[in-house]
């Protein structure tokens, strides 16, 4: 198996197709300050989960803002992302995950890890 601590460009969820059925099928969980929709996938990668990290203009009008949360978020995923993907090869499932940051404000990163590691045990209880 690959090095776990990376975040490889085909781990990241892009495909506008899949991103708007997320949003229509919307099976989610809600840890604040996430929100989480995901759906079982058919992924072209040797990953088996792929992730997109969004960040509501609505909440942080200044696009440095955003991207300095969805950072944030990215290294959380990053660092405990070895617990969602040994649970999915167990299971032999490929997932798509989109995960919203529903916060109205900033949280430190080490308040964003904690509860990045709530939301994936949350999902592998979810997913069967």
């Amino acid at each position: 198996m690959m090095h776990m601590q990376t975040f490889h460009k085909s781990e990241k969820l892009v495909s506008r197709k899949t991103i708007s059925s997320l949003f229509q099928k919307n099976k989610g969980i809600t840890c604040y300050p996430y929100k989480i929709l995901w759906q079982k996938e058919d992924l072209n990668t040797k990953f088996p989960a792929q992730i997109c990290i969004t960040v509501p203009k609505r909440s942080f009008k200044k696009a440095h803002d955003r991207n300095y949360i969805k950072r944030k978020i990215r290294e959380a995923y990053r660092k405990n992302k070895s617990l969602l993907y040994t649970s999915l090869q167990e299971k032999n499932i490929n997932v798509a995950i989109l995960l919203i940051y529903v916060g109205k404000e900033d949280m430190d990163s080490v308040a964003l890890e904690k509860k990045m590691i709530q939301l994936i045990q949350q999902l592998n209880e979810t997913i069967a």
